[in-house]
């Protein structure tokens, strides 16, 4: 006799809680970047540090805001769940 394996039936998608959690990826995801791309560019040339080696800074800001945006939207989710 084989067994079968009974899924559980997934909750229908909210949809108004999911495009409020889009919007607020875009939003939050556009100013958090773009705030940390500007951090990494405004540090290169306050120190004169050159193109190469401003560069690698902005381009760690983006990699720690994008981290940071991760973190937030994981939050966001876990309170305003978009499965009913």
């Amino acid at each position: 006799m084989q067994r079968v394996a009974i899924m559980p039936e997934k909750k229908p998608i909210n949809w108004t809680n999911a495009i409020t959690l889009i919007a607020l990826a875009i939003l939050v995801g556009t100013e958090l970047v773009g705030a940390s791309w500007a951090a990494g560019w405004a540090l290169g040339g306050l120190f004169q540090l050159g193109a190469t080696i401003g560069h690698v800074i902005e381009i760690v800001f983006i990699v720690i805001g994008f981290i940071g945006l991760y973190y937030f939207m994981r939050t966001a989710v876990a309170h305003e769940s978009f499965r009913s």
